[in-house]
């Protein structure tokens, strides 16, 4: 009988423990760091914590504890989208089972090398944790080259979702997860329904937007399922997604004007299914990537793509025998079917083939793809052999002829757009090839937090209101103080002296009527871009007749100060004159780390000047580095310029950007580059362009040109240009053996030397 009592007693004790456990769970309103900083130690299973709206300064949380997986601890916004996390904050999770959300970090970056981290530190990562519903929204460290990632997810079983990513601008990997130790190793993360908000061009590599794995553990799996996002514009760099580990699946996920491709870099196994490519024409745009083995692409879309080389609209690369694990490992055993495109420009087989990558595929098959192209072309270059490739049952456009050969049909087919955004054929009977009918393709509008809206990342010129001006003093100076970005100066006619720099930290445009409104200054430069601004010139008279004798001088400069934001610089029909009172007086001078989205002269006349028309040759490291995408010359006209008109400098081997691109078209040139000070004793210098399109222009009086090619597969066109005098084009492939592979045609009294030919 007491050894019942005793059996019910402890009984009756363990359910009162059990109830104890289960009441102990709390709920913290927190109001300050303070107040945090009391409590996170000793988070429990079940807790809530939920920080007060507001603005957090310099906050670094560390959230930690053990929850379980019916009682996750919680961290949450009083009202998800009003906790802003500014200045120099960041998260850790550590533990297991935690939940956060709702937050918004803007406003600042974080002092560390992440932004939120699954892990309190290198031994004490977190599980089975989720964050879901966070902004981060154009948190970058102001250091451009400073090197930083947004999310890192460390540890197994972690989710990140429904969050939104935009506007990184420094380098780094926007999203990373890690496999640096075996804790991080075979994870099965999930990355869903978030949205990857534009990433502008950082003009170098280390603008990937989302990696899986690196290179020195792309032997291990992951088993990383990325699924249901939107990449939107992510334009960072060539790679987009770079996938570098086993085992991940990439599936249903869109990729919007994107330029890039999703890389298979490294690791073997992965999947990637179900997959919409949208280029809508735009430059650069690619679709899928192949490399390594055992890799499944089935069921992707791909249309309106552009992009070619490493970029192209689909790719499958030659390898590196016994490559070390950095480098390039031979594809085999690739299953490629049942995709769809369309109007894409370039599908290349055994790319990056030579003396190093001379693995072509193999034991690969290619089937059941559905081919269709506008100009009624395939879109394949093969530049090695190809033979390891099966190609089966796949179908072409009736009408246009395979370049492979065996293994495509032509059919007659029309294409009609279905519910889900996608062409399919009209006939039923084709059912059977490219991308199933029943795919559901999702909308951004179903990705990131539903209470944050998805903003365009620039402001475009003249969008906004006009401001007439007429001339008085400091006019300009003054106007600019309240103007806003998108805004249109509009100067009256008459003639406005500027005793004041002009200096843009906003996207403005100054605009008059054509020969009617003049502007002269007293200063050594008359704009200043700083950072987020952007400047546009249209119609004006600028003359530095009375501008001071000072070293230095230049029309227009950038700010010598840290620039995170790209700018633009257009000049449209404008007269530039005198520029004259020094020797070196330039007309637009690059900042160092400076980055320009474009550079745009058109139907302008530049007259009297001592120094360059166009400095961008700051980035001299050899990194990969340049300071501008596209530049263009159009219908423009330069007399008596001492100086150089352009020096377009990128150097370095790095193989992971698209630019420079340099067009220049119907351009007449009288007497340029002549000047004593012009050390170079050419009328341009484009180095490592990547495209370069200099055509029907007019060169009288004009020393030698200069191209460099240094790394990729260059695209240069020089054609129908009139030179009045014999003049020499110096092109040399820098960094691979044999001659030049410019264009060059219909040129008269043009010599070109190849020291390699």
């Amino acid at each position: 009988m007491r050894f019942k009592i005793i059996i019910t007693l402890s009984v009756s004790f363990l359910l009162f423990l059990l109830f104890s456990t289960e009441i102990q769970a709390t709920d913290y309103f927190v109001k300050s760091k303070a107040d945090y900083k009391k409590i996170y130690k000793k988070l429990s299973a079940g807790d809530n914590v939920v920080l007060a709206n507001g603005t957090w300064q310099d906050f670094e949380i560390v959230f930690m504890g053990e929850g379980t997986q019916d009682k996750p601890i919680t961290l949450s916004a009083e009202t998800k989208g009003k906790v802003f996390l500014t200045g120099s904050s960041n998260l850790r999770l550590a533990g297991e089972y935690l939940v956060v959300s709702g937050l918004v970090f803007k406003d600042g970056y974080s002092p560390t090398a992440e932004v939120i981290s699954f892990r309190r530190n290198k031994s004490h990562l977190a599980n089975h944790s989720r964050v879901t519903e966070v902004v981060i929204d154009n948190y970058s460290n102001p250091d451009k080259f400073d090197q930083d990632k947004w999310v890192v997810m460390y540890g197994k079983h972690n989710r990140f979702d429904h969050s939104y990513l935009a506007g990184k601008r420094n380098a780094g990997v926007t999203m990373a997860v890690r496999l640096n130790t075996e804790d991080s190793q075979e994870n099965y993360h999930r990355i869903d329904h978030n949205y990857f908000g534009p990433r502008p061009i950082l003009g170098s590599n280390g603008g990937e937007t989302l990696r899986i794995g690196t290179s020195h553990y792309s032997l291990s799996n992951s088993f990383t399922t990325i699924e249901n996002n939107y990449f939107d514009r992510c334009d960072g760099e060539v790679e987009i997604i770079s996938n570098k580990s086993g085992q991940n699946k990439i599936i249903n996920n869109v990729f919007y004007e994107s330029r890039g491709t999703l890389t298979l870099r490294h690791g073997n196994g992965n999947l990637v299914e179900g997959n919409v490519f949208f280029g809508n024409g735009k430059d650069h745009t690619g679709g899928i990537r192949v490399i390594n083995a055992d890799q499944t692409i089935r069921h992707n879309y791909m249309e309106g793509l552009t992009g070619y080389r490493f970029g192209s609209g689909f790719t499958v690369m030659n390898g590196v025998p016994n490559s070390p694990i950095n480098r390039y490992h031979q594809v085999k055993n690739a299953n490629i079917s049942n995709n769809s495109l369309f109007n894409v420009d370039h599908i290349q087989l055994a790319a990056g083939s030579d003396a190093e990558r001379s693995a072509a595929p193999i034991d690969s098959l290619f089937s059941a793809n559905l081919i269709s192209h506008d100009k009624q072309i395939d879109g394949f270059t093969t530049f090695d052999d190809v033979r390891g490739i099966t190609f089966k049952d796949n179908v072409l456009a009736d009408g246009t002829k395979s370049s492979i050969g065996a293994g495509f049909i032509n059919k007659s087919f029309e294409l009609e757009r279905a519910d889900n955004g996608l062409l399919y054929p009209k006939d039923g009977k084709l059912a059977e090839y490219g991308i199933k009918r029943d795919i559901k393709v999702i909308q951004k509008s179903q990705t990131g937090p539903d209470w944050y809206p998805k903003a365009e990342p620039t402001v475009a010129f003249d969008s906004g209101a006009e401001i007439r001006v007429t001339p008085q003093e400091d006019i300009l100076f003054n106007t600019i103080k309240t103007a806003k970005s998108g805004d249109v100066i509009y100067l009256e006619p008459g003639e406005y002296t500027v005793r004041k720099t002009l200096s843009l930290d906003k996207v403005l445009t100054f605009k008059g009527q054509s020969g009617l409104v003049k502007l002269t200054f007293l200063r050594k430069t008359l704009f200043n871009i700083e950072d987020k601004g952007s400047l546009r010139i249209d119609g004006l008279i600028i003359d530095a007749k009375d501008a001071p004798d000072s070293a230095g001088n230049v029309l227009i400069a950038n700010t010598r100060l840290p620039t995170i934001y790209n700018y633009r610089l257009e000049i449209l029909n404008t007269s530039v004159q005198n520029l004259n009172v020094n020797h070196s007086f330039h007309v637009f001078d690059s900042g160092y780390r400076a980055f320009a989205d474009h550079i745009v002269i058109k139907n302008s006349v530049f007259n009297n000047i001592t120094g360059d028309i166009l400095r961008l040759n700051k980035e001299l490291d050899d990194l990969g580095i340049y300071n501008a995408e596209y530049v263009t010359l159009r219908n423009n006209k330069f007399i008596d310029v001492q100086g150089t008109l352009i020096n377009l400098y990128r150097g370095g081997t790095d193989e992971s950007t698209f630019g420079p691109h340099f067009v220049m078209l119907n351009n007449e040139l009288n007497n340029v580059g002549n000047g004593k000070r012009n050390k170079s004793k050419v009328v341009a210098t484009i180095h490592g362009a990547q495209v370069t399109n200099i055509e029907n222009n007019s060169f009288e009086q004009t020393p030698d040109l200069i191209i460099n090619h240094t790394v990729g597969e260059p695209q240069t066109k020089v054609l129908a240009n009139h030179f009045a005098e014999a003049t020499k084009l110096h092109i040399v492939e820098m960094n691979v053996d044999g001659p030049h592979t410019a264009k060059i045609q219909g040129n008269n009294n043009l010599t070109v030397v190849d020291p390699k030919q």
